[in-house]
């Protein structure tokens, strides 16, 4: 399916193996889109669709100026039971987006509304997880139909300083109590080292095998621990890490590997995705999430790391859990767009029918469950 405006066509690519082929014109507009994330990078869009991705649902709208392309929206048709569309990642991206070259524009913005205006005809566009700021705003500011704007997930995230600084924006007794952990590790002996990108699958593998032992007789997400998962995560990670745009972190305790931890990394945000460790670190009083923001800061920080005057910002991704709260951060809550059509307009008005009882409920919930403390450890892996 194709269309012309001005000098931007529109294309909606429906094929697996056209998608394997957009890797280096993908490359080049992820580059392009200042808004983007390593979620949104051909290496972690694709993987997910060969390791989740079902054949007839895929919906690629593309944008060319002159052949060259300058805006992209991932989506997949699925049933839910009605039809929707949802962009490509599912539960384990953080944040899903759109891009948008910026020497296009808002041109750019509307040509990809006027594609998904084509697609709303038949199923409800459901974009949600899209960080503040993200290119799906300007879509949806192009908007022609009903629209809903509403919130996704809650992020949390840290100015992207060194540690000390992070530690020096805390209250004086929790900054006693972090330096205290800091120490602890040091004592211990603890060393981390950043894993050469041809070293990267096989740090992830013990990276998964250790979250498998990290969590063993606790409540986990189980797709971590599925083949489908490790095959995914490491056929994204390797030529991410090949770029800059992933950094494996491994630590070393007498002479073995007891936690790996992989961060990802745009020009202004650094995530931390996924850690493992073993169980023996909090046999020894180890405080693990200290640790690894220790190393994460430190790499952040080195030559090999910095990236002058790009990342301002350190997020611990989706998932506002407890423990996470004792390094003050400051809530960044994603966003969810709802577009359609005429047509599909009861579709717009069940799904917002629908979050609006998802919230009461999780309000209920919150308010059953009292307070969060800042120090408390998290019982369960997070959302994701």
């Amino acid at each position: 399916m194709t269309a012309s405006s001005s000098a931007l066509s529109v294309e909606v690519c429906t094929d697996g193996d056209a998608f394997a082929e957009l890797a280096g014109d993908w490359d080049r507009l992820y580059r392009a889109c200042p808004s983007a994330t390593p979620f949104q990078s051909h290496a972690w869009l694709h993987s997910w669709w060969l390791s989740y991705g079902r054949p007839g649902t895929l919906r690629l709208v593309l944008v060319r100026r002159g052949g060259e392309l300058v805006a992209a929206a991932p989506l997949m048709r699925v049933r839910r039971p009605l039809p929707v569309l949802v962009p490509i990642g599912g539960d384990i991206t953080d944040f899903c987006d759109v891009l948008v070259d910026e020497s296009v524009g808002e041109p750019g913005a509307a040509a990809l509304a006027d594609g998904l205006a084509d697609l709303a005809r038949t199923a409800l566009v459901d974009f949600g997880e899209v960080r503040q700021g993200g290119a799906m705003e300007r879509v949806y500011l192009c908007w022609r139909g009903p629209r809903h704007r509403t919130r996704d997930s809650v992020c949390l995230d840290l100015p992207a300083l060194p540690m000390s600084e992070l530690v020096g924006r805390l209250p004086t007794a929790r900054a006693r109590r972090i330096r205290g952990k800091v120490n602890q590790v040091r004592k211990l002996g603890i060393e981390w080292r950043v894993v050469p990108h041809d070293e990267t699958e096989a740090a992830l593998r013990r990276l998964l095998e250790l979250h498998r032992l990290q969590w063993e007789g606790r409540q986990v997400s189980a797709e971590h621990l599925r083949p489908r998962f490790m095959e995914h995560l490491v056929r994204a990670a390797v030529p991410l890490a090949r770029t800059g745009d992933a950094s494996t972190t491994e630590f070393m305790l007498d002479g073995s590997v007891v936690a790996v931890n992989i961060m990802l990394r745009s020009r202004q945000l650094a995530g931390m995705y996924l850690y493992g460790f073993h169980p023996q670190l909090r046999r020894r009083n180890v405080d693990v999430a200290t640790m690894l923001l220790e190393a994460t800061t430190g790499h952040l920080e080195s030559a090999e790391g910095r990236v002058p005057g790009q990342v301002r910002t350190l997020s611990m991704l989706r998932g506002d859990e407890p423990y996470k709260y004792r390094w003050c951060p400051e809530r960044a809550v994603n966003q969810r767009f709802l577009l359609a059509r005429r047509r599909t307009l009861p579709l717009l008005a069940a799904a917002i029918a629908e979050d609006a009882a998802r919230r009461r409920a999780k309000k209920l919930l919150r308010d059953r469950s009292g307070p969060a403390t800042a120090d408390g450890a998290p019982p369960t892996e997070d959302r994701r």
